[in-house]
């Protein structure tokens, strides 16, 4: 009998807050943390973004760890913290020894190149700093949140653009359904708010200048944010064992890969990934209540998305609610995905689904339910979280509330 996985413990830090308190609080009144970059983006065309608010570093590790710690790395082990404690555990438990962590993320330690590009090119000095390479390697994170937690079992980073942290949920879940482990620190983070990675984004033109209106007409693209989202998966037995308090079951995924463009989605390789999760988890299209959206708000991506969820849940499709929180949290790259797993659980654990805040007129090809700009309160006994990476790279997570009965 195949092992059942549930979420025992979640932690956060995004413009929305540096906890799951403040994230599921801004989500549920469907305030945006999409405000002016001013200093942090001078010198590009990038006006606006989703950057954890009054964030000092200090507050959270001692002068002695933050050296090692790259801004990402600095998310990631906030993050785990919060989901480790949430979970119930603590450091030295030896269900924290024996688990697994696996981090997602989309650009690794950006900052700590830009500082080091910046030494050897602006300033022409002929050295960099001896901490580069362990500081700034996209694992920095994976292996950050192994030493700061205790966690000895396996970890390592996955990668793979803006489905990163959603791979590594995946990841977990099967290595928990093997036996392999019996608990598993998933998520993802990253920090893109540096010079040459916001002139990068600049150059691609798919980053709007004002906000994120997911589904709209009057859309103009996507907004980056920061930071971390990161979830406990355990076994159900792990779990009851101990008298864990259970959010939610993760009860499927589905993956796939375009094998097509570069960065425009692909319509049969996202309904691919969301009936392959339907299938894994046993489920009937029919059975879904609410749909985590991709919903980046650029031209290609919402339009797509749409389509693809017509095919695959036909005449159910208008009974869905769809919503796009990155039109609050931002779009965080490699921990987007990990930030809008922790937002399906919770709205299924809460039978609340989060509005798409800045929602003006729908575009004529975006025609579902979007739950503009107010929180629904529903039965949400079903739930999946979309994300579609550039590269064609497709993860889809069923999430179902718990407990349920064993089909």
């Amino acid at each position: 009998m195949t092992r059942r996985v549930v979420v025992t413990g979640l932690g956060s830090i995004s413009g929305l807050g540096t906890t799951v308190v403040d994230f599921w609080s801004s989500l549920s009144a469907g305030r945006s943390a999409i405000g002016p970059l001013a200093d942090i983006a001078k010198g590009t065309k990038i006006a606006v973004g989703a950057v954890v608010p009054n964030f000092s570093p200090e507050l959270f590790f001692s002068s002695e760890q933050l050296p090692l710690l790259d801004r990402f790395s600095q998310f990631a082990v906030i993050a785990a913290r919060e989901a480790l404690a949430d979970a119930g555990l603590t450091v030295g438990d030896d269900a924290v020894t024996r688990a697994a962590a696996i981090i997602g993320t989309g650009c690794g330690g950006k900052q700590t190149d830009e500082e080091t590009y910046a030494r050897l090119y602006k300033e022409q000095k002929d050295r960099a700093h001896p901490l580069t390479i362990p500081k700034g390697m996209p694992s920095a994170a994976a292996s950050m949140v192994s030493m700061h937690l205790g966690i000895s079992g396996p970890v390592f980073s996955v990668t793979s653009a803006c489905a990163s942290g959603a791979h590594a949920a995946a990841q977990g879940r099967m290595m928990i359904q093997s036996g392999l482990v019996d608990v598993a620190l998933v998520g993802g983070a990253d920090a893109p708010f540096t010079y040459g990675l916001l002139k990068a984004w600049e150059a691609l033109r798919v980053v709007s200048n004002d906000t994120c209106r997911p589904f709209c007409k009057d859309r103009t693209g996507m907004v980056l944010g920061e930071g971390s989202g990161m979830l406990v998966l355990e076994s159900e037995e792990h779990a009851a064992r101990r008298g864990a308090r259970i959010y939610a079951e993760l009860a499927g995924c589905g993956m796939s890969s375009d094998a097509g463009h570069i960065t425009r989605p692909s319509v049969n390789g996202i309904a691919r990934a969301m009936s392959s999760a339907l299938e894994n988890a046993g489920l009937a299209p029919d059975a879904v209540d609410y749909v985590n959206a991709h919903g980046t708000a650029t031209l290609a991506n919402d339009p797509a998305e749409t389509a693809a969820l017509h095919r695959v849940f036909g005449n159910h499709a208008s009974s869905l609610s769809v919503c796009s929180t990155k039109s609050m949290h931002g779009h965080a790259l490699g921990a987007s995905s990990a930030l809008e797993l922790i937002a399906t659980v919770l709205a299924v654990h809460n039978n609340l689904v989060p509005p798409t805040a800045n929602f003006t007129e729908p575009d004529e090809d975006c025609d579902l339910n979007y739950v503009p700009n107010q929180a629904r309160e529903q039965q949400v006994d079903v739930a999946i979280s979309n994300s579609f990476a550039f590269g064609g790279l497709n993860v889809v997570l069923a999430i179902k509330s718990f407990p349920q009965v064993s089909s």
